[in-house]
């Protein structure tokens, strides 16, 4: 499974319709919604309703990627609001066993999200629990930023660990991915793409995706 998660982070948001319906029509898989609380992360976007908002536009699922403190507090808000997939940090929960399960139970998929600094091994125990793995391959917070090159070595890690344990988590990544380095990426094992400025700052964002898919076939 390779899908390509457009973020509507780096999207038009006077005219967000026209922007879902442009990639959707696309080839868009998945997308991307980025939730930040100017606490965890050094800037705020939005909150549940806005989440509501986008899920009356679109039939894409919603990858909910909540960089929030506290998200125990929220994933049910936001599963409400019509998130298919929710990623919260292992930066931000002190119980992430009992908040992945807490994501489950409301209906949605589960994610758990490593900050570039962070190494992969703390995840080996939560592992059989998650849906899927988020790597962060820049530092959260803004869009449009440089990709981190070692993020392709923690990719074939995480990978290795997925396969050892028998897990059948995917492996998204996000930050900095293109035309220039996501067959690379598709190679280290990563399963979904997410792609901000490279699909919506485009001159043919439907040209773009599917080269996209081309290479990571």
């Amino acid at each position: 499974m390779k899908l390509i998660a457009p973020s509507v982070l780096s999207a038009d948001f006077s005219k967000i319709d026209s922007e879902i319906e442009m990639i959707t029509n696309a080839g868009a898989d998945l997308l991307h919604l980025d939730v930040m609380d100017g606490h965890f992360v050094p800037n705020i976007t939005f909150g549940p309703k806005m989440v509501a908002d986008i899920r009356k536009l679109t039939k894409l699922q919603l990858d909910v990627h909540l960089m929030i403190s506290e998200p125990e507090k929220y994933v049910n808000d936001f599963a409400k609001a019509g998130a298919d997939w929710i990623s919260v940090h292992y930066e931000a929960s002190d119980h992430l066993n009992r908040l992945v399960n807490q994501i489950k139970d409301a209906g949605s998929k589960a994610g758990v999200v490593v900050n570039p600094a962070t190494t992969v091994d703390v995840l080996e125990e939560i592992l059989p629990y998650a849906d899927f793995i988020l790597l962060m391959s820049v530092n959260p917070g803004f869009g449009g930023q440089k990709f981190i090159e070692s993020s392709t070595a923690k990719a074939k890690k995480l990978s290795c660990m997925i396969n050892e344990q028998g897990s059948k988590a995917y492996i998204e990544m996000d930050g900095g991915i293109g035309v220039n380095n996501i067959k690379m990426l598709s190679d280290a094992g990563v399963n979904v793409f997410v792609a901000g400025n490279a699909v919506f700052g485009s001159a043919n964002p439907a040209e773009t995706i599917a080269e996209m898919k081309k290479l990571i076939k």
